[in-house]
This record gives structure tokens, C-alpha cells and sequence, in this order.
């Protein structure tokens, strides 16, 4: 499939719509990381880099201070919400309007319309956001080029309604494993069905209350939930195996493995066979107070809020370079069928990011 090049001269209401049109699930971003890198090439105050998918496009004016604005260009599945379609109210209808290509659009019209910024700019678009964390592109860049990520502050375009949202939620999920014995449905009495034995682990998430804690005066609600259970031979055989994969959302004031103990003594006395970790990403703390997010929330306005999610300022933290979220989207439309953006929203993020950045 072949698509046009990336109009940039266009509001980033357009380039939202354009971006939709260009399908990038997970692992398929090929064709929008080739438009993106051929756009940013034309600009001729920008030098661009690419690894695999992944772009990267600096300006070189010996600013004071340095500042990537940072987004990624995949989506999860399409639910036969592309293309885009725009209604009369100003809402942008279409798979990844919210999460993220809203806030890549910002990006895009940022590189192009702002040549000579009060601070140095990196653009970084990246692939492989929406699955698991080894396949992140910001992950693979970190570890390749490192000093394409140096900077001193760090604004990832993340639905957040248009408003600063800070640090992220940590993740930890594991799959608790409880074991049977098999036997025939009809003499259920010969077996131990594993599916029952999980029954403790699914009580003890019901009565499970989710911490709540406030950090830098932020208030992030931790969740511990199953996501998946897994289990089931045949139509008339009691099972020998049963999964229950969990899922630990963690506020970020707990390390991966302070959040890991917690799961562990959670579910320490339940019958539990094996505990394994499928996942694990540590979250971020807010750094509101930090001199560079103090003043971009004030530049910006509106109150900060806590993110509820994991995003990629946990990987910008860990290089030691503060990040906040700050885009256009809603955060509670990310990933649903429904997904939308509202165009005022796009152009109110344009406006602000531009007003701080030639201020």
C-alpha cells in the first residue's frame, strides 16, 4: 500500500487526519516512519536520523538548554475506525486520534513552523509503543544511541487532555499458575480441578483495596486486577492447569521490585503453584518541582494531574532527563472503538507548545 507525503503546511487538526489515514499498528509503522523521515529531510534546520522505525531530528543552534518533544506513531488494532472522518462539531473520529497521533501531529507542525526556537529541539517519533516494553522503540534507541536522547527536559505528547500530567503509574504483570490432577468429568471425585483451586487468587482481587498515595502532591491510585484467566482440556475433563495473569498498576514512589514483593505477599497464602513475571516496567516519579517542568507548567497553565498509565517518561527518568506528559488527546479515549479527539483541543497544544518555544 502506498500513501502521499505528509503535508505540514497544514494545521495539526489536518495532519491528525492525515496521520490516521496512514494505518500503523504495532510492528507495521514502516510506511509512516518513511513519511515522517522524508517530511522532517525537506526541513532544512532540522538533521534527521533514523533507526529502524525510528526518527530522530535535532536542531543544532547552541541553546542553553535542550528539549525533545517525544511521541510514538503506532496504534493497537484498528476496530474499523480508519479513515478518519470529521464531524461538524470539530471532532476528529479514527484509530490513534487520541493516542497518540493528535500529539504527533503537534510534533510535526512544531519541527516545521518553529526553525529558530529559544531552546534546541530533538523530535523523536518511535514505534512499537502499544505492545510488550522489549520491542519499545525508545527502549531500542536508548540502548543504541543514547546520545540521540540527551537533553534537559523531556515533553512526551501523551493523551492528557491537553494539560501537564505527571510521572506515570509503574507496571508489573505475572501469571499465577494453580495445578490439578486429571480425571473424567463423570468422576470428578478421581481428580482436583485447577480451575476451582484459582478460586482463592480471584477472591483475594475482589477484596483487594488498591493503594491510594499522593506524591509532589499528586494523588496516584494503584490497581491490581486480572486481565486474562486461562485454563480447560475438554468439554468432559476436570483440568490440571489454570492461569490467572494479573496485572499490577503501582504508584511511582514503589520500585518494579518493591511492586513484585507486594504481588507476591498478596497472594502468598492461596494455593498458588508458580508466580511468573511476564512484564515489569518501573513507573516515574512526577519531578514537577524541577526548574524546567516548573516553568513549562506554568507556561501552559492548568493544574497538573497525576498519570494514570504507563508511559515513556519512566524510560526518560531512568536517562536522568525530567519529562513530563503534556497532549492534546483524552487519556480515557485511548484504545477504545469510539476514539476520538477534539480538533480545538489539537490547535490549543499547537499554540501553547509554539508560544513556549519562541516566547
Amino acid at each position: 500500500m502506498s500513501f502521499t507525503g505528509l503535508d505540514l503546511e497544514q494545521d495539526a487538526a489536518l495532519l491528525t487526519a492525515q496521520l490516521v489515514d496512514f494505518p500503523s499498528e504495532s510492528g507495521t509503522e514502516k510506511p509512516l516512519a518513511d513519511a515522517v523521515e522524508a517530511a522532517l529531510s525537506a526541513l532544512p534546520h532540522l538533521d534527521v536520523d533514523r533507526y529502524g522505525n525510528n526518527v530522530v531530528a535535532r536542531t543544532r543552534l547552541g541553546r542553553a538548554e535542550r528539549v525533545i518533544l517525544a511521541g510514538h506513531i503506532d496504534t493497537v488494532p484498528i476496530a474499523d475506525n480508519v479513515p478518519s472522518r470529521l464531524d461538524a462539531d470539530g471532532i476528529l473520529w479514527g484509530c490513534g486520534t487520541s493516542d497518540m497521533k493528535a500529539g504527533v501531529a503537534v510534533q510535526l507542525r512544531i519541527a516545521a513552523t518553529v526553525p529558530r526556537p529559544n531552546r534546541d529541539l530533538t523530535f523523536v517519533f518511535y514505534d512499537n509503543e502499544e505492545v510488550d516494553a522489549s520491542l519499545n522503540g525508545l527502549g531500542h534507541i536508548a540502548e543504541a544511541h543514547p546520545d540521540w536522547l540527551a537533553g534537559d527536559f523531556a515533553v512526551l505528547l501523551e493523551p492528557s487532555s491537553g494539560q501537564v500530567e505527571g510521572g506515570c503509574q509503574g507496571t508489573v504483570r505475572v501469571r499465577l499458575r494453580t495445578s490439578g490432577q486429571r480425571a473424567h468429568s463423570a468422576r470428578g471425585w478421581l481428580g482436583k480441578n485447577a480451575i476451582h483451586a484459582a478460586q482463592p487468587v480471584l477472591a483475594r482481587l475482589a477484596a483487594y483495596e488498591p493503594r491510594r498515595q499522593v506524591i509532589d502532591g499528586l494523588e496516584y491510585r494503584e490497581g491490581l486486577n486480572a486481565v486474562r484467566i486461562e485454563g480447560g482440556v475438554a468439554g468432559n475433563v476436570i483440568p490440571d492447569e489454570c492461569t490467572v495473569t494479573v496485572n499490577f498498576r503501582f504508584a511511582p514512589d514503589r520500585s518494579p521490585e518493591e511492586a513484585l514483593a507486594h504481588v507476591r505477599e498478596v497472594f502468598a497464602d492461596c494455593g498458588v503453584e508458580e508466580l511468573i513475571v511476564d512484564d515489569s516496567s518501573p513507573g516515574a516519579l512526577p519531578g514537577l518541582s524541577h526548574p524546567a517542568a516548573a516553568a513549562f507548567t506554568a507556561a501552559v497553565g492548568g493544574v497538573p494531574q497525576p498519570k494514570y498509565g504507563w508511559t515513556d517518561v519512566s524510560r526518560f527518568s531512568a536517562l536522568g532527563v525530567p519529562a513530563v506528559n503534556y497532549g492534546p488527546g483524552d487519556p480515557n479515549l485511548a484504545h477504545k472503538r469510539e476514539e476520538h479527539v477534539e480538533t480545538a483541543k489539537v490547535l490549543h497544544c499547537e499554540a501553547a507548545l509554539r508560544d513556549w518555544l519562541t516566547g
